[in-house]
């Protein structure tokens, strides 16, 4: 099988050849810079091409050709022109991380020191805008600025919190052409998923608006989150218009990838702590459900696309209404969570959604040995692979300061179950 005819097999529940593999092909199933760069010593070596930092937020870098090759990876990502951040991931220029490893980053990735020692990272490079992220001293990743103006209720305007939706611009429509010209040029052999922008509704990632240089509306997280109990018209509002945005938005991209793309992403809001969930069900249905269910109508309609939704924690109660919303795949699958068991969670889902990610424990696995990956790591394709509708990931992100012989375990691991 090729690595598209794995992903579409995969995808609709039929047995694929080995196991369809994910590491770079969306922000939320990726490989931090400082993992990639040692990959790629390992695997590609000395002669490797620099590490690039994709995005900026996580620290992912970008699993290029090379490395995909090494890793057995099937899945290439479509991303929007702009990051979290507000700028493209162009212009590249020479940094290092806090842990001596060496990188590129884009043009207007520009921090300036924190009092602690970190660094604060600036929206849409403009250091002369407050700073809307910030880095410890010795971490891994940036952490949200809040930046809150003061809340009059009587003034409330869901336009405030709508400044960052709108349609496809002309340069947004020249970009994701010259994707299409890519894929047919690269990765016609490869899966395909699209990272839809706009489309997640209230991802507390999102609201702070870490793109924008002067936010306005709701943007504290907590404030936010009760904002979806007290507010709900206000909510309803943003969500309405957001909607209406991201519909036409998914079928100017239908129109332009058509089957280039086999699976899409449409929303990274988290429903789910360790140990139960952050909404409840009835509220789910209420104020989220109608709005993902109009998005996945449409590309089910107009459309072979797969929809995607991310949601970490114990997310178990929820995956009946998402399936009911449309959804067709589930990420991160934190098999750790209470209610999530691997083997539960096929059984009774298996038939009706594809698990993307589940493969090993990013919180406490990964930070064992590599004995305990490989076991981990060759349990859950047991399990999830059967009949198709698992690709394999992680559990989220690769984190910086895992140990290098733990990753190459995963891959390791990942080679042996195909013999």
């Amino acid at each position: 099988m090729t690595s598209r005819e794995r992903f579409v097999s995969t995808l609709n529940h039929r047995q694929p050849d080995r196991v369809c593999v994910d590491f770079g092909g969306t922000w939320i199933s990726g490989i931090h810079t400082s993992i990639v760069h040692q990959l790629k010593q390992r695997l590609v070596g000395p002669g490797a091409s620099p590490t690039r930092v994709h995005e900026p937020y996580q620290m992912l870098a970008e699993v290029d050709a090379e490395l995909q090759a090494a890793l057995a990876v099937d899945i290439v990502g479509v991303w929007p022109r702009k990051n979290i951040f507000g700028y493209e991931a162009n212009g590249w220029k020479p940094f290092t991380l806090f842990d001596g490893t060496p990188c590129l980053v884009p043009g207007d990735f520009n921090v300036t020191p924190a009092e602690d020692g970190g660094w604060l990272m600036y929206p849409q490079g403009d250091l002369r805008a407050p700073p809307s992220a910030h880095m410890p001293k010795g971490a891994y990743f940036f952490d949200t600025l809040i930046r809150q103006e003061p809340i009059d209720d009587d003034h409330l305007n869901p336009e405030d919190n709508l400044e960052e939706f709108g349609l496809l611009t002309a340069e947004d429509i020249a970009h994701y052409q010259r994707q299409v010209e890519w894929l047919d040029q690269n990765a016609s052999d490869m899966g395909v998923v699209l990272l839809a922008p706009g489309t997640a509704f209230g991802d507390i990632a999102l609201v702070p608006a870490p793109f924008l240089k002067h936010p306005k509306g709701i943007r504290d997280i907590g404030e936010w989150y009760m904002t979806t109990a007290a507010r709900p018209d206000y909510v309803h509002a943003i969500f309405e218009k957001q909607c209406e945005y991201a519909l036409k938005n998914l079928e100017t991209l239908i129109d332009m990838f058509g089957d280039r793309v086999q699976a899409v992403v449409t929303t990274g809001t988290d429903f789910g702590t360790q140990s139960s969930l952050f909404i409840s069900v009835p509220s789910y249905r209420d104020l989220f459900a109608p709005y993902h269910k109009q998005l996945n109508d449409l590309i089910h309609r107009k459309s072979n696309w797969k929809t995607f939704i991310h949601s970490c924690g114990a997310v178990a109660p929820l995956i009946p209404e998402f399936i009911a919303a449309g959804f067709d795949i589930l990420n991160p699958v934190q098999c750790s969570a209470a209610g999530m068991d691997a083997v539960e969670l096929k059984k009774n889902f298996g038939r009706d959604i594809t698990f993307w990610g589940g493969g090993v424990n990013t919180q406490h696995t990964m930070y064992e040995t590599p004995e305990a990956v490989y076991r981990e790591v060759r349990s859950r394709i047991d399990t999830f692979n059967q009949d198709g509708g698992f690709v394999f990931n992680a559990v989220h992100n690769i984190q910086g300061n895992s140990p290098i012989e733990n990753v190459l375990a995963i891959f390791k691991a990942i080679q042996d179950s195909a013999r």
